[in-house]
């Protein structure tokens, strides 16, 4: 073969292994009914495609065909070293006759391999920091440095706790399904939290060249969809309208060169208005269970700004009062934060930089990089050079996304010019 379909191949093989690797991955888990086995199917699985597809073509379903060779170089695996454990035999024995029906591998019901492999990785049994990080890694692909710092923690602690809960999932024999109905409503918080994690590191990616990463917001918006099919719980609903608003600014978020461009700023045309039409009816269809969480309270933030037809007219009042009630229900730094910019928004901004310094001041998100920016708005918009000159130094040296890496320097630049 020259050297030039090689390499058409390898990127084939690459845009597949970016599509369908997690889908893979989880049917092998479901097959195979151990993580370590089903990863060390999937390579091999696609190592043979590098072969023999470059031989014959692609085939029609990639997907069902990686899962069918990676099932059985797993079962050729086990019969290879059943001279050292017989009991390897018998196991491959099972997974020959009850995993033959290739048209399970292709099942995109509400019963989906990934659904499940979510609610695996969530089981209580698991810390919640380890069932986060799990899913991540299994379910989504992220690598231990990218969990890592969406964690603001150190990649050896993140592997150690995916190994840790692999051997607890393991040992304790925690089976690889969706709960019952009887028990899913108990599940389905640590699930909504870690589909809500996923989405916001495709909606605003923790560090890299690009601001967004669109196949892990576009994987939790699925994730979310399958959720409330499953179980249509008002947070469940209220966190589908959440990703749903905040994705649909996706294409007014970034120029052409990819810098970052914030909310007030943005090309409101640009804005996907299906995805606002479904995302506030959504709002509304949760609000009005009267069951109202953090989620549908975020969703109604994001769904008065989607329906602003301007900056100046969105409603700052209706969002500090949504922000109050948010607070009492999950009262956090980031969430005080958020209603100290808005209440700047309503009130004034020396009003909302007094909230922001004493939360600063308390010692709480002295490391969150978005509390000096927004500290940094302020003291500009105020005319406090020097401040803001300091806050938004500071807020560089915590960011390691370069979008906005650029855009703090864009607005240090512009400081300079005025002195």
């Amino acid at each position: 073969m020259s050297e030039e379909a090689t390499r058409q191949v390898r990127e084939v093989v690459e845009a597949v292994y970016r599509s369908e690797s997690r889908q893979v991955l989880a049917t092998l888990i479901r097959l195979l009914g151990d993580f370590d086995a089903a990863e060390e199917a999937l390579h091999d699985a696609f190592a043979v495609a590098m072969e023999q597809w470059a031989r014959d073509g692609v085939p029609a379903n990639p997907r069902a065909w990686l899962v069918s060779a990676g099932r059985f170089k797993a079962i050729d695996g086990m019969r290879r070293r059943a001279r050292f454990d017989a009991t390897l035999t018998e196991l491959a024995k099972q997974l020959e006759s009850s995993t033959s029906d290739a048209e399970q591998w292709d099942d995109e019901s509400v019963e989906d391999d990934r659904l499940r492999l979510v609610f695996t990785c969530c089981h209580p049994a698991l810390p919640p920091e380890a069932q986060v990080a799990m899913t991540l890694r299994e379910v989504c692909g992220l690598t231990t440095e990218e969990i890592a710092r969406a964690f603001l923690t150190a990649p050896p602690t993140v592997a150690q706790r995916i190994v840790r809960a692999k051997r607890k999932i393991r040992d304790a024999r925690i089976p690889y399904e969706v709960p019952s109905e009887k028990d899913l409503p108990v599940r389905l918080d640590a699930v909504l939290r870690v589909v809500y994690l996923v989405f916001n590191e495709g909606y605003s990616a923790s560090s890299g060249g690009s601001l967004t990463r669109h196949d892990l917001s576009g994987e939790a918006i699925r994730l979310g969809r399958l959720l409330i099919q499953l179980l249509p719980e008002p947070e469940a609903v209220g966190l589908l309208a959440l990703m749903l608003l905040h994705d649909s600014r996706r294409a007014a978020r970034t120029s052409p060169t990819g810098d970052l461009i914030l909310l007030e700023d943005q090309d409101r045309s640009l804005w996907n208005r299906d995805q606002i039409m479904e995302g506030v009816s959504l709002v509304e269809r949760a609000l009005s269970s009267r069951r109202v969480g953090p989620y549908t309270l975020q969703a109604a933030i994001a769904a008065v700004h989607a329906q602003a037809v301007s900056p100046a007219a969105t409603d700052w009042a209706r969002i500090v009062g949504l922000y109050d009630v948010l607070f009492q229900a999950d009262p956090s730094p980031v969430i005080e934060l958020n209603r100290a910019v808005a209440v700047a928004m309503r009130d004034g901004h020396l009003t909302g930089l007094a909230l922001i310094d004493a939360i600063l001041a308390r010692g709480d998100l002295g490391n969150y990089h978005l509390a000096h920016a927004a500290r940094a708005d302020l003291c500009r918009r105020l005319g406090r050079t020097a401040e803001a000159r300091a806050s938004y130094e500071r807020a560089l040296n915590l960011t390691q996304q370069e979008p906005e890496r650029r855009f703090l320097r864009r607005r240090l630049a512009a400081l300079s010019e005025k002195t």
